[in-house]
C-alpha cells in the first residue's frame, strides 16, 4: 500500500503532518503559495517511520526536503487512498501539551495565578511551571516531559478547567535555538517548479497594534467613589471569595449565637513542662496544648452528641464520629484540614497530625480531601494575641471551639488571690439545634478537661473496663456453666442413681 506524506512548517513553529491518500477518481487537493512553506514528499509505506526526512533513501536516492518538491517514489494509479491526521514530532524532539491536571470533584475550574517558568525554560518531568488557584488550595501545573517550554498558550488572571491546556513543552530541546516571543521569523519565498506558474501569494494581513481602549465607565448601579491619591484595586484572589461567600452563607443561614467561660491553664502547662523532653524523645514530636483541647473536645462531643450533629432539611443528621477541623492560617488565606476519627487518637498521634496538615497547608500541598468533611472546628486565635471573639461557624458544621490566648490574671484559689495563667473560651453554636443548656454543658465540660487532665486518664480507663468486663465475665461464666450442664447431664442419665 502506498502513501503521500505533507510535511507543513508554519512560520510561527507550528508542526503538522498531513498523509493523503488519493482515490483512482478523485484528483489530487491543488496547491497554493502562501507565507506559509509547503513540503511535500511522497513515500511508500513500506519504509516504515522516518524520525528524519532529511536521512530517508528511497531507491538509492537521497530526499532533500525543498519547498514544493515533490519525489514520487513508483505510485500505482490503481491504488485505493483516503485522508489520515495526526499530531507531528519535529526533528529534535516531540511537540508535547501541558494541561491543567483534575483539580477535586467539586472543583470544576480555577484561575490561572501565574507562570514560574518563561518560554525558552529548561524543565525536567513533573516540573511545576505554573499554579491554579482554586476555591480551596493552590495547584501546580507540571511538565508532563522533559524538554524545553516552547511557549505558553494561556494567560494569567484567565480561568481554566481541567484538561485546559496552558502551554507546550518541546521534548529533547536540544541544539533547538528558540525564538524570543517578540522575535518573528521573517517569511521564506517559496521556489517555482519548472514548467508551472506559480499562483499569486496572498499576503498575511498585518494587524496593526490596537489603541489603548478607554476605561469602561461604571454602571449606574455602582457608587461612584472620587478618585483619591496613593490608593490602587487588586482583583480578590479565589480562596479569598470563597471564604467571603462561607462565611457570609454562614451568618445568613445559622441562628449564631456564642456562649464564653475561662479556663486555668496551670495544670496543661504543668503536665506539658514536665513531659515535654520524654515526649519528643519517644515520639518525635513536640507535646503542645492544642492536642489537650482536640482531646477535651473529644470528650465534650460525647457527652453532648447534639454538637456533633447538624440540620438537613427537616432532618437533623446525628455522626457517630469526631472529625475535628483545625482552622490555619496561611499567607494565601484560611483553610482547616482535618483531623479524622479524633475519637481513636491519644496525644501523639494527635500531634504528629497536626503538624503534618499545618506544614502541608503553609505550603501551599495539601489536598481537597485533606479539609473535606468535618464536624466540629476549633479555631485558635490566641496564637495571634486575641483576647477575646465570636469565631463564626464552619458550614456545614453546627458549632465552633474558640480559644484565645493566655494571661496572667489575678484569681481566687483557696481563699487567696493568686496569679493564674487564664484563658477565655468561647462556643459559637446554631441555637436552631442546640440549646443553651447543651452548649453551657459542652463548654463546662470543655473547661473541666483542661484544667484537669487526669480526668481523660480516668475515662480512659472506665472505658477500657467498660469495654473488657463483659469480655471477662463471658470468659469467667462459660467453663462455670459448661460444668454444671455436665452435672446436670449425668443426673438424668439412666443408671445414675444408686
Amino acid at each position: 500500500m502506498l502513501g503521500a506524506i505533507r510535511r507543513r512548517i508554519a512560520s510561527q513553529g507550528t508542526y503538522s503532518l498531513t498523509w493523503w491518500k488519493y482515490l483512482p477518481s478523485r484528483p489530487a487537493p491543488s496547491q497554493s503559495v502562501s507565507s506559509i512553506v509547503e513540503n511535500e514528499v511522497r513515500l511508500v509505506l513500506a519504509c516504515g517511520h522516518a524520525r528524519s526526512f532529511c536521512h530517508l533513501v528511497s531507491l538509492g536516492r537521497s530526499v532533500s526536503l525543498r519547498p514544493m518538491r515533490e519525489l514520487a517514489f513508483g505510485i500505482q494509479a490503481d491504488t485505493s487512498l483516503q485522508r489520515w491526521r495526526r499530531p507531528f514530532s519535529s526533528e529534535s524532539g516531540d511537540l508535547v501539551d501541558a494541561v491543567v491536571p483534575y483539580m477535586g470533584e467539586s472543583i470544576t475550574d480555577g484561575t490561572l495565578a501565574n507562570f514560574l517558568k518563561n518560554p525558552g525554560d529548561p524543565v525536567e518531568v513533573d516540573e511545576p511551571i505554573a499554579q491554579i488557584e482554586t476555591d480551596k488550595v493552590t495547584i501546580d501545573v507540571s511538565s508532563p516531559e522533559a524538554g524545553v517550554i516552547e511557549k505558553f498558550v494561556a494567560k494569567e488572571g484567565e480561568t481554566v478547567e481541567p484538561g485546559t491546556k496552558i502551554a507546550i513543552i518541546l521534548k529533547s530541546g536540544e541544539g533547538v535555538a528558540h525564538v524570543a516571543p517578540s522575535e518573528k521569523a521573517a517569511p521564506v519565498p517559496s521556489p517555482i517548479s519548472e514548467g508551472k506558474q506559480a499562483p499569486k501569494s496572498e499576503a498575511a494581513p498585518v494587524e496593526k497594534p490596537k489603541a489603548p481602549s478607554p476605561p469602561s465607565k461604571r454602571s449606574a448601579t455602582e457608587p461612584q467613589l472620587p478618585p483619591k491619591d496613593r490608593e490602587r484595586r487588586i482583583p480578590m484572589t479565589r480562596l479569598r471569595k470563597r471564604v467571603a461567600t462561607r462565611l457570609k452563607d454562614s451568618q445568613n443561614t445559622f441562628a449564631m449565637l456564642t456562649t464564653f467561660n475561662e479556663v486555668d491553664m496551670t495544670n496543661l502547662m504543668g503536665l506539658r513542662s514536665e513531659y515535654k523532653d520524654a515526649f519528643v524523645e519517644k515520639h518525635g514530636v513536640k507535646l503542645g496544648l492544642m492536642s489537650g483541647f482536640v482531646k477535651a473536645a473529644v470528650s465534650g462531643l460525647q457527652n453532648q452528641p447534639i454538637i456533633n450533629a447538624v440540620i438537613d432539611g427537616d432532618e437533623i443528621i446525628h455522626r457517630d464520629y469526631i472529625d475535628i477541623s483545625i482552622a490555619v492560617g496561611t499567607p494565601k488565606g484560611l483553610v482547616v484540614p482535618v483531623i479524622r476519627n479524633a475519637e481513636n487518637m491519644n496525644f501523639a498521634e494527635i500531634e504528629k497530625e497536626i503538624n503534618t496538615l499545618a506544614k502541608k497547608a503553609n505550603d501551599g500541598s495539601i489536598s481537597i480531601d485533606e479539609m473535606a468533611g468535618g464536624t466540629f472546628t476549633i479555631s485558635n486565635g490566641g496564637v495571634y494575641g486575641s483576647l477575646f471573639s465570636t469565631p463564626i461557624i464552619n458550614p456545614p458544621q453546627s458549632a465552633i471551639l474558640g480559644m484565645h490566648s493566655i494571661v496572667s490574671r489575678p484569681m481566687v484559689v483557696g481563699g487567696e488571690v493568686v496569679p493564674r495563667p487564664m484563658m477565655y473560651i468561647a462556643l459559637t453554636y446554631d441555637h436552631r439545634l442546640i440549646d443553651g443548656r447543651e452548649a453551657v454543658f459542652f463548654l463546662r465540660r470543655i473547661k473541666d478537661v483542661v484544667e484537669d487532665p487526669c480526668r481523660l486518664l480516668l475515662e480512659s480507663l472506665i472505658g477500657f473496663t467498660l469495654h473488657f468486663i463483659p469480655l471477662i465475665t463471658e470468659r469467667v461464666e462459660a467453663p462455670r456453666l459448661a460444668e454444671v450442664s455436665l452435672s446436670e447431664e449425668s443426673r438424668e442419665a439412666p443408671g445414675s442413681e444408686n
